[in-house]
Order: C-alpha cells, then structure tokens, then sequence
C-alpha cells in the first residue's frame, strides 16, 4: 500500500509530516507500569501496557498532526503562525476553523450552542485504487481535548486537496497550549469493497481448538502475543 502525501511548494519544509502511529505514541503510555497491585485480584495483574491489541490498535495507520502551536483560553483559540505566500489559490492559512453548532444539532456529539471545530488540512492524500481513508480519533487518546468526528473518504479518487477532520471539544476547561506535533487524526486506509458475511455452527474440529485454545489462555499469559500476533513494522 502506498500512500502519498502532498503539499503546497511553500510549505514542503514548514509542515510537520505525517507520521506512522507508532511513532506517536502518548508519554503516559511509555511511563505507565506494565504490571501493578490489584486489591481485587490480591496480586500484581498486567496493566493494557501488556495488551498487545490495545496497543497495537494505538500503532496502526498514520497520524496527521497539528501544524502549529494553537493556545486556548476561556473557549477562544489564538495561534501565531505566519506563512509565505502560497502557490494555490483557496487554500486555508488557519490551522482550524469552525462548524457552527447547528451542522451537530440532534446528534450526540452536539454540546448547545457550542461551534466544532474544524483542523484544517495542509497535505493532500491519495491512496491506491479500490481503498478509502478511514480517519477516527486517536484511538485510546482520551488525554486529549477534543474528540475527533469519524469519517471515511474515498481518497483514492477525492485528493486533489486536503480532507479536513472536523471535531468537538471536549474539556471546557482546557486552558493552555496544544503543541505543534499533537496528533489529531488517526487514519488508515480500508478497502472499499463490502465483506461477504458468513455465520454458522462450530464444526466439531472447531469446538475442539476452541476447548484447546480456551484452557491455553486460562493456564498462563501470552498466549495471543506468543502464537498468535503478527510482528509489525514500523507503520
């Protein structure tokens, strides 16, 4: 699968690029203890440190990151960011806009008069024939102040310009900077083409691996990480 990226000519060394996922972990996940004392369990218990698909889902795709330093305070956003003269015509400068309040209302994601904003897209995207771009919030990323709006976009035919990510804010409270670099899209391509759903009884062969695999996962730890991941690379 590749994936490219494009951006305006002025902007090709100003941009923080898209990154694979698993080099934007958060700092709390590398500082969190892999095990810990559990009151309930009256022993040490691995916490989703240890949990490789909690972890592996967190590495998967890319990220699209924040452009520039953004500051917040009392609901009003600020950034300082000047640019250079810009070779296309329509494209943004602000590294976020607004949706007004009534483009949510009636949805669970509507917080009252409240605008959502909008992250502005400076790359392009383009992705092999037959795949879409799914981009969600970044997954397990609660730590951050807004929550990202889901949304798929057939990328491999809509990439002339840039796909922006629309998102609600979450922590009124927030007061302070979030960083050029922060993480504001996970994104991963998918293949547009609907899967065949197929269910039906357990064969015997398979109540069988069922019973071996179950009493394999109850004797001791490991067993999906040990047997069954796949090593990933560096996306």
């Amino acid at each position: 699968m590749n994936i490219t990226f494009r951006c305006d000519p002025a902007l090709i060394d100003l941009l923080p690029r898209p990154v694979p996922a698993k080099a934007a972990l958060p700092e709390w996940l590398r500082q969190m203890a892999p095990r810990v004392p559990s009151s309930v369990h009256q022993r040490s218990i691995r916490t989703v440190k240890q949990c490789p698909p909690f972890v592996d889902a967190m590495a998967h795709g890319f990220m699209m990151l924040l452009p520039c330093d953004v500051t917040v305070a009392a609901g009003q956003f600020a950034w300082d960011w000047p640019l250079p003269a810009l070779s296309v015509s329509g494209h943004p400068r602000a590294p976020l806009s607004f949706h007004v309040p009534e483009q949510i209302a009636g949805s669970p994601l509507a917080r009252g008069a409240q605008s959502a904003v909008k992250f502005n897209s400076f790359w392009t995207i383009e992705l092999e024939a037959g795949w879409s771009l799914m981009a969600v919030h970044p997954i397990n990323r609660d730590d951050l102040p807004f929550r990202l709006i889901t949304g798929l976009v057939d990328a491999d035919r809509f990439n002339e310009v840039g796909i922006n990510f629309p998102a609600v804010w979450t922590d009124p409270d927030f007061s302070g900077v979030l960083p050029r670099g922060t993480p504001i899209a996970q994104c991963y391509p998918v293949p547009r083409e609907a899967p065949a759903l197929v269910c039906e009884p357990m064969s015997d062969a398979r109540v069988r691996s069922y019973d071996v695999l179950a009493t394999q996962i109850m004797s001791g730890p490991g067993v999906y990480r040990k047997g069954y991941r796949s090593k990933r690379g560096g996306a």
